[in-house]
């Protein structure tokens, strides 16, 4: 692949519409919201706008700042990525963007802010090897083309343990589609349900009790949680219970 450039995120885009200062004064409601999100979350958010190709806003949770302060990001923009993501995952991030944008156009334009793209990369943390993050964003505002003006992303640290995961859902049409990037085409997976008993001791799980204190609170046999457990670990395809409520949770399945 030739060298990236940070143009190259924003090729698919087009605005036939210019947006003026006052067009970004009606963002501050945005703006505050994201604000106070950041503040009952441990995840990073941040606020992409397209149309000027930087940041709006980026919280102050550690996560995905590197070391630096929220203003430096802000300043920083997309090279933030350039900085601060090792070679061979930029080059992914690259074909997700390209793929997602490609997605999103396919997309009937009701449903265009229904969906969320979701996937895991690599940020150099100030000391140390790698850091695998999970990414999700999700477009907020979208401009009279029906294109993604401003997108709202969340960051927190994977339960995955290797770069890509990438997938596009929508929890209100309960469809999930998955990129391969071998092919790079996205391919549709069934969506996820649990039972009401599996779903119960999920959410034991992620309170902290053993197998032994679910089997002793369900009066069941031990056997009988390792068999759910089983289950809830095929359907949500994760191999420990922590990516199995992590996952769980950002499917809305608890």
């Amino acid at each position: 692949m030739k060298d990236i450039k940070l143009m190259d995120f924003f090729t698919p885009l087009h605005f036939d519409e210019d947006f003026e200062d006052g067009d970004y004064e009606l963002l501050r409601p945005y703006i505050q919201f994201a604000k106070a999100l950041s503040e009952l979350t441990y995840q990073s958010i941040y606020l992409v706008d397209y149309y000027r190709q930087k940041f709006i806003y980026v919280s102050n949770n550690p996560i995905f700042l590197c070391g630096k302060s929220p203003d430096e990001v802000l300043l920083d923009g997309y090279s933030f990525y350039f900085k601060n993501v090792p070679d061979n995952d930029l080059k992914m991030l690259l074909k997700i963007n390209d793929a997602g944008f490609s997605f999103f156009r396919k997309l009937p334009i009701e449903d265009r802010t229904k969906y969320s793209i979701t996937y895991d990369f690599h940020i150099k943390p100030v000391k140390g090897s790698p850091l695998l993050i999970n990414h999700k964003l999700k477009p907020l505002i979208l401009d009279r083309n029906s294109s993604p003006w401003i997108a709202l992303c969340m960051v927190s640290l994977s339960s995955q343990t290797e770069a890509g995961h990438i997938r596009f859902q929508s929890i209100e049409l309960k469809k999930m589609f998955e990129l391969n990037l071998s092919d790079n085409k996205w391919h549709e997976i069934e969506w996820v349900k649990l039972t009401s008993r599996e779903k119960e001791i999920l959410q034991y799980s992620a309170q902290g009790y053993t197998m032994e204190n679910i089997a002793d609170k369900l009066k069941v046999a031990i056997d009988t949680i390792k068999f759910h457990k089983r289950n809830i670990f095929a359907k949500l395809e994760v191999d420990s219970t922590t990516e199995a409520v992590t996952t769980a949770i950002n499917l809305a399945l608890l």
